[in-house]
């Protein structure tokens, strides 16, 4: 059943149509995204489907009685209002039939009339009912759960004292809350960590009820999330099943197609005038419709090429020594943040750098380049090296500046990788044509602010990189670029980053904050480390239930010696004598005795060991050679392929080691009887 229904919707801005003949529909728990370029006009689409700003031309048809809700980038609430109230607002009908309630409980109490009793209890009744429509009874708790799982701790803080990025956080954690029949977001993943970001792509997917329009660059969270694609481009929008990879498949066979077809147009074109110069004037009715197809063809519009970003650095020589930290201590506002780091960079190396907001990664870049002093130990800078730095707030730009000035200065020509550019075609490199070179910065958008920087910092030279959250605000052609940028840039690269595609395309290590000053060098990109978290979360588990176990057996082993030890998993009553076994649970232990190992199980199990310290062997062999970083110098499919055999290694460890536990177990159980 639809939500929402677009019919030949258009929307003009400054004499710029945005948008035009666009006619889309989205269904009952749909979650579809929606992609573009910065300025295509994804956020004006959002807040018109939305109902907040009006369309030019065009109807917006909505189910009867549905709610839809908008995340907008900077939302605004009262500075003396607590996250806990502003919340709780998108439970408005919950919170109202609550009250409601509890009043209701105070004059029943209070009634002596047995008729009035008796009305006050069917309206509560009544009102019980919605309550469990609207939720239940436990939807407080539940909002409050969500305030905490998007990092923030006290709900009773005041929306004057946070950042613009708890802000949104609020604004994000209402509109979940509030859970509306379609939730547009628009991105909502900027200023939010990993483990957030993770949390919030599971919530979307498989807890959140509601339709979902996600406008985002979020590569990783568009795939996890949405079914569909929409894509905003030159004013139309064209719609593709699946989430986004399965969306660049789809365009790059239907950009392919186009190609084929206007290549057989022009073809047909060239045939057909060349017939035309060689027939005589007056032509029969065959001749005339021969025409009349000619000229058809020739009213048909070539398809547009889209136009990309084309990011290029060439890399000052590194010497020696790069960039090391020997027991680097920082501090900010009274909390160790890192506590003694101690990093080597190698020369191509390219480090991603994760870990929750707070946990000091742009501490650490700001103590490199000298903004930030160190509490301890020591940072030590090459001779040779050459720090290009692109802040997380975009700083340095004056809003009164030319696109031109704020990017290049006065400089006349740029040096583009081995090239050398004027400065306008520089800038054109960078989607800025030369009218809009003229624009003031004051008058860009967030990404195109985000490539202003990118070309300021491009237009000198360097060889190591230092990238505080170089993602937000662009759009994914231009995150395309600046990944193929980095992989190809021949300096070294520490890049802050909550964006898991472009880590996982770009890194070649990841420096982990993982709190209390801590942080941990781990050799692959994320997806590597994801595996080493998830692994070292299994062994954890493992660990404590082979501890579990362990104190079971000890405890029957007591009872059978004559204590009072129960059998794992019953429970004693308690009385003034020893515990002892219900009835129901001796019968249950009696069945649920194992068996002794086999003779089959038995060879098996004696070779348990030699087959797991194989597999170990064979494992440790992978993780060398993916901890190698020639690896990473050659083709990218043998690293796939790589990887690849170090997940069947892993999970090969996995089953020999769970196999061993449950026959060591069973052996251990019946030899004890």
């Amino acid at each position: 059943m639809p939500v929402l229904d677009v019919i030949g919707l258009r929307k003009v801005v400054s004499d710029r149509t945005l948008f035009e003949d666009v006619t889309l529909t989205i269904r009952r728990g749909e979650k579809v995204g929606l992609v573009g370029r910065n300025g295509a006009g994804k956020s004006t689409l959002g807040r018109v489907l939305a109902g907040l700003e009006s369309a030019d031309d065009g109807r917006i048809a909505r189910r009867r009685d549905a709610v839809v809700d908008y995340l907008a980038q900077e939302p605004v609430f009262g500075a003396e209002r607590t996250i806990r109230e502003v919340v709780l607002e998108g439970l408005s009908a919950w919170t109202a039939a609550r009250a409601r309630f509890e009043a209701l409980s105070e004059q029943v109490a209070v009634a002596s009339d047995p008729d009035e009793q008796t009305r006050l209890a069917e309206e509560q009744a009544k009102l019980g009912e919605a309550i469990e429509r609207l939720g239940g009874w436990e939807r407080e708790h539940e909002a409050l759960a969500i305030v905490s799982d998007l990092g923030l701790d006290d709900p009773e803080r005041r929306i004057g004292t946070l950042s613009g990025g708890e802000t949104r956080r609020v604004a994000l954690a209402r509109l979940l809350v509030a859970k509306p029949d379609l939730a547009i977001l628009d991105e909502p993943t900027n200023h939010l960590d990993i483990d957030t970001i993770e949390w919030l792509e599971a919530h979307l997917a498989e807890r959140f009820p509601g339709a979902v329009l996600l406008i985002s660059h979020d590569r990783r969270v568009l795939d996890a999330v949405t079914t569909r694609t929409l894509e905003l481009h030159d004013g139309r929008v064209d719609s593709y099943d699946g989430g986004y990879a399965a969306h660049l498949l789809a365009k790059a066979e239907r950009e392919a197609h186009a190609e084929r077809t206007e290549r057989n147009r022009q073809n047909f074109l060239r045939r057909e005038v060349e017939w035309l110069r060689r027939q005589p004037k007056a032509r029969g009715t065959k001749q005339k419709a021969r025409t009349d197809r000619a000229e058809a063809a020739l009213d048909i519009r070539a398809p547009r090429e889209d136009r990309r970003a084309e990011l290029r650095l060439a890399a000052e020589r590194q010497g020696k020594t790069i960039l090391e930290a020997k027991g680097l201590v920082v501090e900010r506002d009274g909390r160790r943040l890192v506590d003694g780091l101690d990093l080597a960079l190698r020369p191509g190396e390219r480090i991603g750098i994760v870990g929750p907001n707070g946990s000091g990664k742009t501490s650490l870049l700001l103590a490199i380049v000298g903004q930030l002093v160190p509490a301890g130990g020591a940072i030590v800078v090459g001779a040779n090296t050459r720090i290009g730095y692109l802040d997380q707030a975009r700083s340095g730009l004056d809003d009164g500046d030319t696109v031109l000035e704020a990017a290049v200065g006065d400089a006349t020509e740029i040096a583009f990788g081995e090239e050398r550019l004027s400065a306008p075609s520089y800038l054109e490199r960078f989607l800025f044509e030369r009218p809009k070179q003229r624009l003031r910065v004051g008058e860009l958008s967030g990404g195109e602010r985000a490539r202003v920087c990118l070309a300021r910092l491009l237009s000198g030279r360097c060889n190591l990189l230092l990238l505080d959250e170089p993602t937000n605000d662009l759009d994914v052609d231009t995150l395309a670029a600046l990944e193929s940028m980095l992989v190809d840039f021949g300096g070294s690269v520490l890049v802050v980053s909550h964006d898991r595609w472009l880590l996982d395309r770009v890194a070649t290590s990841i420096l982990a904050f993982e709190g209390d000053g801590r942080a941990e060098y781990h050799v692959g990109n994320y997806s590597d480390y994801a595996a080493v978290r998830v692994r070292t979360a299994r062994a954890d588990a493992r660990a404590t239930t082979s501890s579990r176990r362990a104190e079971s057996t000890g405890g029957a082993a007591t009872s059978a010696a004559g204590g009072t030890g129960v059998q794992p998993g019953a429970s004693a009553r308690e009385s003034d004598g020893p515990a002892a076994l219900r009835p129901a649970e001796v019968a249950f232990a009696s069945a649920a005795k194992p068996k002794r190992l086999s003779f089959a199980e038995q060879r098996e199990l004696d070779g348990m060991l030699d087959a797991i310290a194989a597999s170990e062997a064979r494992l440790e062999s992978l993780q060398a050679r993916l901890a190698d970083p020639a690896t990473y110098q050659g083709e990218g499919g043998a690293v796939v392929a790589l990887r690849a055999e170090l997940e069947q290694a892993e999970a090969e460890v996995a089953r020999l080691t769970a196999r061993w536990e449950s026959l060591e177990s069973r052996a251990a159980l019946t030899a004890s009887r």
